[in-house]
């Protein structure tokens, strides 16, 4: 796998991982019980805690891109096709 490869499969691992998370441990005015601000849509989340969901989003992709990366050099799943492999 080269660097731009590489560095496309952790993107999108990535970006995965960060939309699965964004829904998680989120609480509303209305779960909480509170009135929301002027403006503000009833569903916003009170404290989204983004800084911690990009951080395991990071950590995640990493390890899911660690284990894509040996599996692809250990030779067990290829993107290319082998045709000179005798069947």
């Amino acid at each position: 796998m080269g660097l731009v490869s590489g560095i496309v499969v952790y993107v999108v691992m990535w970006w995965v991982v960060f939309f699965t998370m964004l829904p998680i441990g989120v609480k509303t005015h209305a779960d909480e019980g509170t009135e929301s601000e002027a403006g503000h849509a009833d569903s916003a989340p009170i404290r989204p805690y983004m800084w911690r969901k990009v951080l395991a989003a990071s950590v995640i992709a990493a390890v899911l891109w660690g284990g894509y990366y040996w599996l692809q050099g250990s030779g067990l799943i290829t993107l290319r096709p082998d045709f000179n492999r005798p069947d």
